[in-house]
């Protein structure tokens, strides 16, 4: 948490963090930082690009970027 009373701050980073240490880190172990970064991107890559998400409606969240600009180009 940022500050006490302050949760809603950190909400979002929160909800990042946990999913990549147990679906990445914790799983991969990487040894080093090369690994390491390799591993967070890969996962990064893998949740934006191939994920599906229950937020947008069970698409990814590229697909969900590219829509919204396709409705914003057309208004």
């Amino acid at each position: 948490m940022a500050d006490r009373g302050r949760c809603m701050d950190s909400i979002l980073i929160e909800r990042l963090w946990r999913p990549l240490k147990q679906e990445a880190i914790y799983f991969e172990e990487p040894t080093d930082s090369f690994s390491a970064r390799r591993t967070i991107k890969n996962w990064m890559t893998f949740c934006n690009i191939e994920r599906p998400h229950s937020a947008n409606l069970r698409g990814t969240p590229q697909v969900a970027r590219w829509c919204a600009r396709d409705q914003k180009m057309a208004a």
